[in-house]
């Protein structure tokens, strides 16, 4: 059967966690977030997990050739039906999700919302607007991030994010799956939130410069972590979490257009990373615990071929 090494998947982790740190590096060197380099190096960071892997599969050779794409949830992509059901859910729900953690930031009084005129956004188009030049309505603009956000989420966004996703939910998730389900998802989502460290720990996300930041993003990303993993093992294909990814990174700032002037909010707390987010994907978790969504893993059956089945004789 298909199981991987313990070396293979720490060194997985080890070059994963280490060539993001070395991308990173230049920032660190001069500028950090500033940097004209952050719009270059940080998709390239993205690309690490997958570098990783690739560097593992062709040197310790933990799954045999002709298994890999399998092995990863490349291909093959079927049953089609299933697969493609399953991205539908990964692209959309993600959204559903964010905008729910905003009405729970906003239930528990982390965020002012102003749902009207959408004061907050206003004022940062009257800011960066030129001299002279007309600002547009705050509610056209909001309008079109809303339309350009599923385009981003299935174009640019899905692109970088299986640079992340091939080694996270492709590899890791599959390579802990035999110490069981919740360990392989708590576990590859706490490894993934730790991966952030090298621009987190320059104010990304929550503009935290010390170890809360890379702790408040390692919560996130166990939060979100267990629902990508789902879709990993719920499919047996890599290509839901890929999109699931991209529309969670596309619609993650969605509380910025919405919020009201004159306040403030901390990502930390209200965002979609942020505790406001870990109450939703709990919930969200719980009702896939509860329906049993978590015991259906067509990877694990005991088809020759899949993940765990049993070895040919």
């Amino acid at each position: 059967m298909t199981r991987i090494r313990p070396i293979a998947t720490i060194s997985f982790v080890i070059l994963a966690l280490g060539l993001a740190w070395l991308v990173a590096l230049p920032l660190w060197m001069d500028g950090g977030l500033a940097s004209p380099l952050f719009g270059v190096l940080v998709p390239l960071m993205m690309f690490t997990p997958t570098i990783a892997v690739v560097i593992v599969m062709l040197v310790l050779r933990p799954v045999p050739a002709g298994e890999r794409l399998r092995f990863l949830g490349m291909w093959p992509l079927r049953p089609a039906k299933r697969v493609v059901w399953m991205i539908v859910v990964g692209l959309f729900a993600p959204l559903v999700l964010v905008v729910a953690s905003v009405a729970v930031a906003a239930l528990f009084g982390w965020v002012q919302l102003d749902l009207v005129h959408f004061s907050g956004y206003a004022d940062v188009l009257a800011e960066v607007a030129p001299a002279g030049a007309p600002v547009p309505p705050a509610g056209l603009a909001i309008l079109s991030q809303l339309v350009l956000i599923p385009i981003a989420a299935t174009t640019v966004n899905a692109v970088v994010a299986f640079g992340e996703e091939l080694g996270w939910r492709g590899f890791l998730v599959p390579a802990l799956r035999p110490l069981g389900t919740w360990p392989s998802l708590l576990l590859s989502g706490a490894i993934w939130g730790v991966w952030h460290a090298p621009i987190i720990l320059l104010g990304y996300n929550f503009g935290r410069f010390d170890l809360t930041g890379v702790l408040f993003m390692t919560g996130g990303c166990i939060a979100w972590g267990i629902l990508l993993g789902w879709l990993r093992l719920r499919s047996a294909s890599v290509w839901p979490a890929v999109f699931a990814h991209g529309m969670m990174n596309a619609s993650a700032a969605l509380i910025t257009l919405l919020y009201a002037s004159g306040t403030t909010f901390d990502m930390a707390v209200a965002g979609s990373l942020g505790v406001a987010g870990w109450i939703v994907c709990a919930i969200a978790a719980v009702v896939l615990a509860v329906t049993g969504q978590f015991r259906r893993q067509p990877e694990l059956a005991g088809a020759p071929g899949r993940l765990l089945s049993p070895p040919r004789s």
